[in-house]
């Protein structure tokens, strides 16, 4: 083979006359080359350990204190109020330096010291200041006092530069809500949903919950989270992800998509070269820490990004209780599918990343490779798409050892994983709004055997150049991986970019040796268990309805125009969307974020309140439209103060959780909690966020505006909606729910959220109508 040949750095024969050796110099130049690179990329991160651990100070600033104090003794003063001449005294090596010389090295211990104490006392006032999270609840244009000499001390002590991981350090652990507030807001967001002997039970269950268990459960979280940098993280990745032993397609992985109008290229091995690329560029950021932490938006106030660290060369491994996630620090290749053969394709040489040109090459050559795949090879990814249980049981007896496991370990080890598929997908065609379902439902779960959906990352590149990405939920949260899609596309699109006739820039050497096709030894058992799990993925999969839709009346600007949060406008359009779909409210779960917190992740706003029902309700009802505005606007700052009180660590779903969790653990029941812990969110809800970075302006690039992502329903019986919202005039809806359940319609709830969303802007500008109907372009 010829990838053996190249590996091969020396040759030797024995003959009678002693040993021949043979060096090839070239094998061992692109050895050097590539240790070079390990070496290079050691040294990176010592140095970034470094700059990162004296944040917000610099390693400069030690010179500088040093400087000071020598200075000052030489006029005869002593800063240090006699503890450089302690220092000396009890130096180790008085009897072998000159007194000129322990005074030096007394110094330069002392000024040390004092460098670390004032990194210390500098990092300390930092968290404080992080730590206030007031500055949320003030109103635009009314900010106090406190605030603005607040935001001015931290935006001082972050005026250097930061690496990707500055601010871990220094941001405040997530805060441990009281017993009683937590229970208050609880029993508020279910009033409405509840008849009233059905509330008054559940005040009853809170009431004795909050005397005799909660308490006891209480002072162990509290514990706990005077110990781990996080009380909820490491419960939640565990036992509501790793735990589960239901299939992780559909049910948790979730998908983002290409650009609606755009797509860059046509060639198929092209757009895979230079999405390979770009995401390897960003991989090459994170290392390196290039990247600047993420914000608040329109503010200085950092977010955690501890979850950028398992972003890639990560991967999900089944266990028969628990799954565990794998990482591995470095990896030089990735794992690709095309027709069912697995290849591993190295995208580095002798220490080098190749050019986009030589990925599509590398790429072409495995799109043109005619050998069919081994037996039980092409649906070997249905194992990751079904039950965990099995998929852990076949692994462990068939993968643990020989052929199977090098081929897997490729597979696992991998930077990300890519699959080529042979469908064409995107709003194209006769029926765009049927082919973009179409492409959402094949992002989501595919074939349900041509994706490795337990990889961190998955992309997914179609025939005629459109992309896509499956992500596996327990690593990270949707706004990381957004965050890492945006660069991607942007980098493709308007950094890398393409000749006139499609294809990659660069150069190709085309010595480079072919992608190595992976084999296998598949018995006939494993291939019985691989159907198995396909049958289960494929039930699955066939019971997703999805759509997706641009509504393209209006978007933020018109929104902010009615000094209206966006978020909260789209948040009540579901509300009324719900209540005229389905004649009742539900309990809606709208993700928010704990990311002000060192290793937050997520946590749930409850977007159905009193005062969202009592609008639908009156407008529903028919009332005046002023008495209606009115109880629109007090819906809608609920919802925002909601928003905040989940953001700044005042939620409720994720203490709850936790409280369950300990109660678990002590052995006792609590039926408060039990059934807290069962009710089911018909209405699931989650903002892609867009526009992270400023990679290009999408007032001069209108056509790169991009679908955003979506996921599927949490319920049996309910709707999964994740939106984006783009621009100033344009709002893109994913809509998932089971063609199992009669009541539920993605179509028709799609439909009810379009019109409720242009109802809503009639009800706040009565001359929307008008403007609308002289504007039909505007219409979908």
């Amino acid at each position: 083979m010829a990838e053996a040949h190249q590996a091969v750095a020396f040759q030797f024969t024995i003959t009678h006359e002693g040993i021949d050796l043979h060096l090839s110099y070239q094998a061992l130049n692109q050895i050097y080359l590539s240790g070079l690179r390990s070496w290079k990329k050691r040294i990176s991160r010592i140095k970034n350990r470094i700059i990162k651990g004296v944040y917000p100070a610099s390693p400069s600033s030690w010179l500088f204190v040093v400087i000071a104090i020598l200075a000052t003794m030489y006029m005869q003063s002593d800063p240090s109020m006699g503890i450089i001449t302690k220092i000396r005294e009890h130096l180790p090596l008085s009897l072998s330096l000159s007194a000129q010389g322990q005074t030096v090295l007394s110094v330069l211990l002392f000024s040390t010291l004092l460098w670390l104490s004032l990194i210390l006392a500098l990092r300390f006032c930092l968290k404080l200041l992080l730590s206030y999270h007031q500055w949320m609840f003030e109103l635009h244009g009314r900010i106090s006092t406190k605030t603005k000499v607040w935001a001015t001390l931290v935006r001082l002590l972050s005026s250097r530069k930061p690496l990707l991981y500055s601010y871990q350090t220094s941001l405040p652990h997530l805060p441990v809500p009281s017993i009683k507030d937590t229970l208050e807001r609880y029993l508020e967001s279910v009033k409405p949903l509840l008849d009233v002997a059905g509330f008054q039970r559940m005040t009853r269950l809170a009431a004795e919950f909050e005397k005799s268990l909660g308490n006891r459960l209480q002072k162990y979280l509290k514990l706990k989270a005077l110990w781990a940098t996080n009380y909820v993280s490491d419960w939640w990745e565990e036992y509501v992800y790793l735990r589960s032993r239901s299939p992780i397609m559909v049910n948790s992985n979730y998908y983002g998509m290409d650009f609606l109008y755009v797509t860059p290229t046509a060639t198929q091995a092209a757009r895979a070269g230079n999405t390979i690329t770009a995401l390897f560029l960003y991989r090459r950021k994170v290392n390196r820490e290039e990247l600047n932490p993420s914000r608040i938006p329109g503010t200085v106030i950092p977010l955690c990004a501890a979850q950028c660290e398992r972003m890639f060369n990560t991967t999900r491994t089944p266990g028969e209780e628990t799954d565990v996630l794998q990482h591995w620090q470095d990896s030089e290749f990735v794992a690709v599918y095309h027709r069912g053969r697995y290849f591993r394709l190295w995208v580095y040489r002798a220490g080098r990343l190749l050019s986009p040109r030589e990925i599509q090459y590398q790429i072409q050559r495995i799109l043109d490779d005619p050998s069919p795949p081994s037996p039980g090879e092409d649906k070997l990814g249905a194992l990751t798409a079904g039950n965990r249980m099995p998929w852990a049981q076949v692994r462990k007896q068939f993968f643990s050892s020989g052929v199977n496991k090098r081929s897997l370990d490729c597979i696992e080890k991998a930077a990300f994983f890519v699959t080529l598929d042979d469908q064409e997908e995107g709003m194209m065609g006769e029926n765009p709004s049927v082919n973009l379902d179409r492409y959402a439902k094949s992002l989501l779960h595919g074939k349900c055997y041509d994706r490795w959906f337990d990889k961190s990352l998955s992309v997914v590149v179609y025939k005629n150049g459109k992309n896509g990405l499956n992500a596996e939920h327990s690593w990270a949260d949707a706004p990381i991986v957004a965050h890492l899609w945006e660069f991607t596309l942007a980098t493709d699109a308007f950094h890398l970019g393409y000749t006139a006739d499609g294809n990659c820039r660069g150069e190709i050497e085309h010595s480079l040796p072919p992608p190595q096709r992976l084999s296998w030894d598949i018995p006939l058992q494993v291939q019985t268990h691989v159907s198995e799990s396909l049958a289960v993925a494929q039930a699955l999969a066939d019971d997703v309805d999805c759509h997706v839709f641009p509504f393209r009346e209006f978007g933020k600007g018109c929104i902010k125009k009615m000094k209206m949060s966006p978020d909260s406008f789209v948040q009540l359009a579901l509300q009324l969307a719900y209540y005229r779909d389905r004649g009742t409210f539900c309990l809606t779960y709208e993700a928010s974020m704990t990311r002000l917190f060192r290793e937050g992740r997520t946590e749930t706003v409850r977007s159905s309140s009193n005062e969202s029902c009592a609008f639908v309700l009156a407008l529903e009802a028919g009332e005046d439209r002023e008495h209606c505005r009115k109880l629109f606007r007090k819906a809608a700052e609920k919802h925002q103060n909601l928003y905040r009180l989940a953001m700044t660590g005042s939620g409720i779903d994720r203490h709850l959780f936790c409280l369950y969790v300990v109660s678990k653990y002590l052995g006792v029941e609590s039926p408060f909690l039990k059934e807290v812990l069962s009710e089911p969110w018909r209405l699931s809800t989650s903002q892609t966020p867009v526009q992270q970075m400023e990679l290009f302006d999408l007032v001069n690039h209108p056509e790169f505006i991009s679908l955003g992502g979506g996921f599927g329903p949490v319920a049996d019986d309910g709707y999964g909606v994740s939106y984006i919202i783009m621009g100033e005039e344009m709002i893109n809806f994913h809509v998932s729910c089971k063609h199992s359940c009669t009541e539920t319609d993605s179509h028709k709830f799609g439909s009810q959220i379009s019109q409720a969303m242009m109802d809503l802007m009639t009800l706040l500008n009565p001359d929307f109508k008008e403007a609308t109907k002289a504007n039909p372009d505007k219409q979908s």
